[in-house]
Protein backbone atom coordinates (compact mmCIF):
# COMPACT_ATOMS: atom_id res chain seq x y z
CA UNK A 1 0.00 0.00 0.00
CA UNK A 2 1.27 3.48 -0.82
CA UNK A 3 1.84 6.16 1.78
CA UNK A 4 -1.01 8.14 0.24
CA UNK A 5 -3.36 5.22 0.74
CA UNK A 6 -2.31 4.90 4.37
CA UNK A 7 -3.03 8.56 5.01
CA UNK A 8 -6.30 8.35 3.14
CA UNK A 9 -7.47 5.44 5.31
CA UNK A 10 -6.56 7.29 8.51
CA UNK A 11 -8.39 10.48 7.50
CA UNK A 12 -11.62 8.99 6.22
CA UNK A 13 -14.17 6.43 7.29
CA UNK A 14 -13.16 2.82 7.61
CA UNK A 15 -15.93 0.24 7.37
CA UNK A 16 -15.38 -3.01 9.26
CA UNK A 17 -17.26 -5.75 7.43
CA UNK A 18 -18.20 -8.65 9.68
CA UNK A 19 -20.94 -11.19 10.35
CA UNK A 20 -22.14 -12.40 6.98
CA UNK A 21 -23.82 -15.69 6.20
CA UNK A 22 -21.11 -18.34 6.59
CA UNK A 23 -20.97 -20.99 9.29
CA UNK A 24 -18.37 -18.80 11.01
CA UNK A 25 -20.79 -15.90 11.44
CA UNK A 26 -20.71 -15.82 15.25
CA UNK A 27 -16.92 -15.76 15.39
CA UNK A 28 -16.85 -13.07 12.71
CA UNK A 29 -19.23 -10.89 14.70
CA UNK A 30 -16.89 -11.09 17.70
CA UNK A 31 -13.80 -10.38 15.59
CA UNK A 32 -15.45 -7.43 13.89
CA UNK A 33 -16.71 -5.90 17.12
CA UNK A 34 -13.23 -6.10 18.65
CA UNK A 35 -11.61 -4.58 15.56
CA UNK A 36 -14.19 -1.79 15.37
CA UNK A 37 -13.69 -0.86 19.02
CA UNK A 38 -9.91 -0.81 18.54
CA UNK A 39 -10.16 1.48 15.52
CA UNK A 40 -12.45 3.86 17.36
CA UNK A 41 -10.14 3.92 20.39
CA UNK A 42 -7.31 4.81 18.02
CA UNK A 43 -9.21 7.81 16.65
CA UNK A 44 -10.21 6.29 13.34
CA UNK A 45 -13.69 7.21 12.13
CA UNK A 46 -14.89 3.66 11.73
CA UNK A 47 -18.28 2.01 11.44
CA UNK A 48 -19.30 -1.63 11.31
CA UNK A 49 -21.33 -3.28 8.59
CA UNK A 50 -22.94 -6.72 8.55
CA UNK A 51 -23.87 -7.72 4.97
CA UNK A 52 -26.32 -10.33 6.27
CA UNK A 53 -29.37 -8.21 5.41
CA UNK A 54 -28.40 -5.73 2.69
CA UNK A 55 -25.46 -7.38 1.04
CA UNK A 56 -23.03 -5.44 -1.11
CA UNK A 57 -25.45 -2.63 -1.91
CA UNK A 58 -25.59 -1.52 1.71
CA UNK A 59 -21.81 -1.48 1.91
CA UNK A 60 -21.55 0.54 -1.28
CA UNK A 61 -23.96 3.13 0.10
CA UNK A 62 -21.61 3.72 3.02
CA UNK A 63 -18.94 4.76 0.48
CA UNK A 64 -15.99 3.62 2.60
CA UNK A 65 -12.52 4.90 1.91
CA UNK A 66 -11.19 1.57 3.17
CA UNK A 67 -12.76 -1.73 4.17
CA UNK A 68 -11.36 -3.76 7.05
CA UNK A 69 -12.40 -7.31 6.25
CA UNK A 70 -13.37 -9.32 9.32
CA UNK A 71 -15.64 -11.78 7.51
CA UNK A 72 -14.48 -15.34 8.18
CA UNK A 73 -15.35 -18.19 5.85
CA UNK A 74 -17.20 -18.11 2.58
CA UNK A 75 -18.43 -14.76 1.38
CA UNK A 76 -15.59 -12.86 3.02
CA UNK A 77 -12.47 -15.03 3.03
CA UNK A 78 -12.89 -16.72 -0.35
CA UNK A 79 -12.20 -13.88 -2.78
CA UNK A 80 -15.80 -12.89 -3.51
CA UNK A 81 -15.82 -9.78 -1.31
CA UNK A 82 -12.30 -8.92 -2.41
CA UNK A 83 -13.36 -9.08 -6.06
CA UNK A 84 -16.36 -6.84 -5.42
CA UNK A 85 -14.17 -4.29 -3.65
CA UNK A 86 -11.70 -4.36 -6.54
CA UNK A 87 -14.54 -3.53 -8.94
CA UNK A 88 -15.72 -0.74 -6.65
CA UNK A 89 -12.14 0.57 -6.41
CA UNK A 90 -12.18 0.39 -2.59
CA UNK A 91 -8.94 -0.56 -0.78
CA UNK A 92 -9.24 -3.41 1.71
CA UNK A 93 -7.21 -5.33 4.25
CA UNK A 94 -5.74 -8.75 3.70
CA UNK A 95 -5.06 -10.89 0.67
CA UNK A 96 -6.47 -10.30 -2.77
CA UNK A 97 -8.90 -12.26 -4.88
CA UNK A 98 -6.66 -15.12 -5.98
CA UNK A 99 -4.94 -15.72 -2.64
CA UNK A 100 -8.24 -15.55 -0.77
CA UNK A 101 -9.97 -18.03 -3.07
CA UNK A 102 -6.99 -20.36 -3.08
CA UNK A 103 -6.43 -20.20 0.67
CA UNK A 104 -10.07 -21.05 1.29
CA UNK A 105 -9.71 -24.22 -0.81
CA UNK A 106 -7.68 -26.66 1.29
CA UNK A 107 -7.22 -29.16 -1.51
CA UNK A 108 -5.92 -26.69 -4.09
CA UNK A 109 -3.72 -24.99 -1.50
CA UNK A 110 -2.14 -28.41 -0.94
CA UNK A 111 -1.64 -28.86 -4.67
CA UNK A 112 0.26 -25.56 -4.88
CA UNK A 113 2.40 -26.46 -1.87
CA UNK A 114 3.11 -29.92 -3.26
CA UNK A 115 4.08 -28.46 -6.65
CA UNK A 116 6.63 -26.25 -4.87
CA UNK A 117 7.98 -29.10 -2.77
CA UNK A 118 6.55 -27.77 0.50
CA UNK A 119 5.58 -30.48 3.04
CA UNK A 120 1.86 -31.08 3.53
CA UNK A 121 0.01 -34.32 4.36
CA UNK A 122 -1.44 -36.11 1.36
CA UNK A 123 -5.21 -36.11 0.92
CA UNK A 124 -7.96 -37.89 -1.00
CA UNK A 125 -11.21 -36.30 -2.15
CA UNK A 126 -14.32 -38.12 -0.90
CA UNK A 127 -17.88 -38.60 -2.04
CA UNK A 128 -20.77 -40.79 -0.97
CA UNK A 129 -19.52 -43.62 -3.20
CA UNK A 130 -15.93 -43.60 -1.95
CA UNK A 131 -14.26 -46.90 -1.15
CA UNK A 132 -13.67 -46.37 2.56
CA UNK A 133 -11.33 -49.33 2.87
CA UNK A 134 -9.15 -47.97 0.05
CA UNK A 135 -9.09 -44.51 1.63
CA UNK A 136 -7.95 -45.95 4.97
CA UNK A 137 -5.37 -48.17 3.29
CA UNK A 138 -3.90 -45.24 1.36
CA UNK A 139 -3.79 -42.67 4.17
CA UNK A 140 -3.58 -44.93 7.19
CA UNK A 141 -5.53 -44.67 10.42
CA UNK A 142 -6.30 -42.49 12.19
CA UNK A 143 -7.02 -39.91 9.49
CA UNK A 144 -8.77 -36.55 9.29
CA UNK A 145 -11.99 -35.85 7.38
CA UNK A 146 -12.78 -32.20 6.72
CA UNK A 147 -14.78 -29.85 4.48
CA UNK A 148 -12.59 -28.32 1.79
CA UNK A 149 -13.99 -24.79 2.12
CA UNK A 150 -14.77 -24.41 5.83
CA UNK A 151 -12.79 -22.83 8.65
CA UNK A 152 -12.79 -22.85 12.46
CA UNK A 153 -12.47 -26.67 12.29
CA UNK A 154 -16.20 -26.90 11.53
CA UNK A 155 -17.21 -30.33 10.27
CA UNK A 156 -13.84 -31.93 11.00
CA UNK A 157 -13.54 -35.44 12.43
CA UNK A 158 -10.66 -37.63 13.50
CA UNK A 159 -11.43 -41.12 12.20
CA UNK A 160 -9.96 -44.15 13.95
CA UNK A 161 -11.62 -46.93 11.97
CA UNK A 162 -13.06 -47.66 8.54
CA UNK A 163 -16.49 -48.00 10.13
CA UNK A 164 -16.40 -44.32 11.13
CA UNK A 165 -15.56 -42.93 7.70
CA UNK A 166 -19.06 -42.76 6.23
CA UNK A 167 -20.44 -40.84 9.22
CA UNK A 168 -17.45 -38.49 9.18
CA UNK A 169 -18.02 -37.82 5.50
CA UNK A 170 -21.70 -37.02 6.13
CA UNK A 171 -20.76 -34.62 8.94
CA UNK A 172 -18.30 -32.75 6.74
CA UNK A 173 -20.76 -32.74 3.84
CA UNK A 174 -23.21 -30.76 5.99
CA UNK A 175 -20.81 -27.82 5.61
CA UNK A 176 -19.48 -28.27 2.08
CA UNK A 177 -20.14 -30.20 -1.11
CA UNK A 178 -16.43 -30.96 -1.35
CA UNK A 179 -14.95 -33.15 1.38
CA UNK A 180 -11.43 -34.47 1.79
CA UNK A 181 -9.63 -37.07 3.88
CA UNK A 182 -6.13 -36.17 5.03
CA UNK A 183 -3.29 -38.19 6.53
CA UNK A 184 -3.23 -37.60 10.27
CA UNK A 185 -0.04 -36.13 11.70
CA UNK A 186 0.50 -37.19 15.29
CA UNK A 187 2.41 -34.54 17.18
CA UNK A 188 2.42 -30.92 18.31
CA UNK A 189 0.32 -28.23 16.66
CA UNK A 190 1.77 -24.81 15.88
CA UNK A 191 0.33 -21.67 14.38
CA UNK A 192 2.33 -18.82 12.89
CA UNK A 193 0.98 -15.34 12.19
CA UNK A 194 2.32 -13.11 9.44
CA UNK A 195 2.01 -9.33 9.46
CA UNK A 196 3.30 -7.51 6.41
CA UNK A 197 6.81 -8.84 5.88
CA UNK A 198 7.14 -9.95 9.50
CA UNK A 199 6.70 -13.43 10.90
CA UNK A 200 5.37 -13.28 14.45
CA UNK A 201 6.43 -15.78 17.13
CA UNK A 202 5.03 -19.29 16.74
CA UNK A 203 2.41 -20.52 19.20
CA UNK A 204 2.17 -24.15 20.27
CA UNK A 205 -1.42 -25.17 20.91
CA UNK A 206 -2.14 -27.79 23.55
CA UNK A 207 -5.67 -29.11 24.04
CA UNK A 208 -6.51 -31.39 27.01
CA UNK A 209 -8.82 -33.41 24.79
CA UNK A 210 -6.17 -33.67 22.09
CA UNK A 211 -8.19 -32.04 19.27
CA UNK A 212 -8.22 -28.31 18.53
CA UNK A 213 -11.85 -28.13 17.40
CA UNK A 214 -14.36 -25.26 17.43
CA UNK A 215 -15.06 -25.67 21.13
CA UNK A 216 -11.35 -25.67 21.99
CA UNK A 217 -10.77 -22.61 19.84
CA UNK A 218 -13.57 -20.34 20.97
CA UNK A 219 -15.55 -21.66 23.92
CA UNK A 220 -13.36 -23.41 26.45
CA UNK A 221 -10.75 -21.88 28.73
CA UNK A 222 -8.74 -25.11 29.11
CA UNK A 223 -6.85 -24.84 25.81
CA UNK A 224 -3.23 -23.86 26.45
CA UNK A 225 -1.27 -21.54 24.18
CA UNK A 226 2.49 -21.81 24.68
CA UNK A 227 4.47 -18.65 23.97
CA UNK A 228 7.41 -19.10 23.69
CA UNK A 229 6.44 -22.25 21.84
CA UNK A 230 9.28 -24.39 23.20
CA UNK A 231 11.16 -24.92 19.95
CA UNK A 232 14.88 -24.30 19.69
CA UNK A 233 15.88 -21.06 17.97
CA UNK A 234 16.95 -23.03 14.89
CA UNK A 235 13.67 -24.97 14.69
CA UNK A 236 11.56 -21.86 15.18
CA UNK A 237 13.52 -20.11 12.44
CA UNK A 238 12.89 -23.11 10.17
CA UNK A 239 9.19 -22.97 10.98
CA UNK A 240 9.02 -19.22 10.34
CA UNK A 241 10.68 -19.60 6.94
CA UNK A 242 8.38 -22.48 6.00
CA UNK A 243 5.25 -20.53 6.93
CA UNK A 244 6.39 -17.45 5.05
CA UNK A 245 7.05 -19.58 1.97
CA UNK A 246 3.65 -21.26 2.33
CA UNK A 247 1.86 -17.91 2.64
CA UNK A 248 3.65 -16.41 -0.32
CA UNK A 249 3.00 -19.55 -2.38
CA UNK A 250 -0.74 -18.86 -2.39
CA UNK A 251 -0.19 -15.13 -2.99
CA UNK A 252 -0.99 -14.12 0.59
CA UNK A 253 -0.45 -10.48 1.52
CA UNK A 254 -1.10 -8.05 4.35
CA UNK A 255 -1.66 -10.48 7.17
CA UNK A 256 -2.61 -14.08 7.75
CA UNK A 257 -1.88 -17.24 9.69
CA UNK A 258 -0.47 -20.65 8.78
CA UNK A 259 -1.25 -23.79 10.79
CA UNK A 260 1.38 -26.52 11.04
CA UNK A 261 1.84 -29.93 12.67
CA UNK A 262 5.18 -31.37 13.80
CA UNK A 263 5.56 -35.14 13.81
CA UNK A 264 7.53 -37.36 16.17
CA UNK A 265 10.58 -37.14 13.90
CA UNK A 266 10.61 -33.35 14.16
CA UNK A 267 9.33 -32.68 10.63
CA UNK A 268 6.91 -29.80 10.03
CA UNK A 269 3.78 -30.35 7.93
CA UNK A 270 1.67 -27.51 6.52
CA UNK A 271 -2.04 -27.93 7.24
CA UNK A 272 -3.78 -24.78 6.04
CA UNK A 273 -3.55 -21.04 5.55
CA UNK A 274 -5.96 -18.48 7.00
CA UNK A 275 -6.26 -15.20 5.09
CA UNK A 276 -8.73 -13.59 7.54
CA UNK A 277 -7.74 -15.03 10.94
CA UNK A 278 -9.87 -14.63 14.03
CA UNK A 279 -9.50 -11.50 16.17
CA UNK A 280 -11.50 -12.55 19.23
CA UNK A 281 -10.24 -12.73 22.83
CA UNK A 282 -9.35 -16.40 22.16
CA UNK A 283 -7.64 -15.76 18.83
CA UNK A 284 -4.02 -16.52 18.06
CA UNK A 285 -2.78 -13.57 16.00
CA UNK A 286 -3.39 -11.07 18.85
CA UNK A 287 -1.57 -13.41 21.24
CA UNK A 288 1.47 -13.63 18.94
CA UNK A 289 1.48 -9.85 18.47
CA UNK A 290 1.26 -9.26 22.22
CA UNK A 291 4.36 -11.41 22.71
CA UNK A 292 6.29 -8.89 20.62
CA UNK A 293 5.00 -5.99 22.71
CA UNK A 294 2.20 -4.99 20.33
CA UNK A 295 -1.19 -4.53 21.99
CA UNK A 296 -4.49 -5.25 20.23
CA UNK A 297 -5.11 -1.66 19.14
CA UNK A 298 -1.63 -1.40 17.65
CA UNK A 299 -2.13 -4.70 15.85
CA UNK A 300 -5.37 -3.50 14.30
CA UNK A 301 -3.73 -0.28 13.13
CA UNK A 302 -0.81 -2.25 11.66
CA UNK A 303 -3.25 -4.41 9.70
CA UNK A 304 -5.14 -1.33 8.54
CA UNK A 305 -1.88 0.20 7.31
CA UNK A 306 -1.44 -2.75 4.91
CA UNK A 307 -4.78 -2.09 3.21
CA UNK A 308 -4.70 -1.48 -0.50
CA UNK A 309 -5.65 -2.96 -3.82
CA UNK A 310 -3.89 -6.15 -2.83
CA UNK A 311 -4.99 -8.18 -5.83
CA UNK A 312 -3.31 -5.78 -8.23
CA UNK A 313 -0.18 -5.15 -6.21
CA UNK A 314 0.67 -8.58 -4.76
CA UNK A 315 -0.72 -11.12 -7.20
CA UNK A 316 0.07 -9.51 -10.56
Amino acid sequence: MSQNATTHAAEHDVVVVYGGTSAEREVSLKSGAAILAALQRSGVRAVGYDPYDRGLSGLEQLAPATVFIALHGRGGEDGSLQGALELLDIPYTGSGVLASALGMDKQRTKQVWQALGLPTPECIMLDAESDWHAVAETLGLPLIVKPVHEGSTLGISIVDSVAELAAAYQEAARFDARVMAERFIQGDEYTVALLGERVLPAIRVEVPGGFYDYNAKYLTNTTQYHLPCGLSDADEAELATLCQEAFRAVGGAGWGRVDVMRDAQGRFWLIEVNTVPGMTDHSLVPQAAAHTGMDFDQLVMEILATAGHTDRNAEA
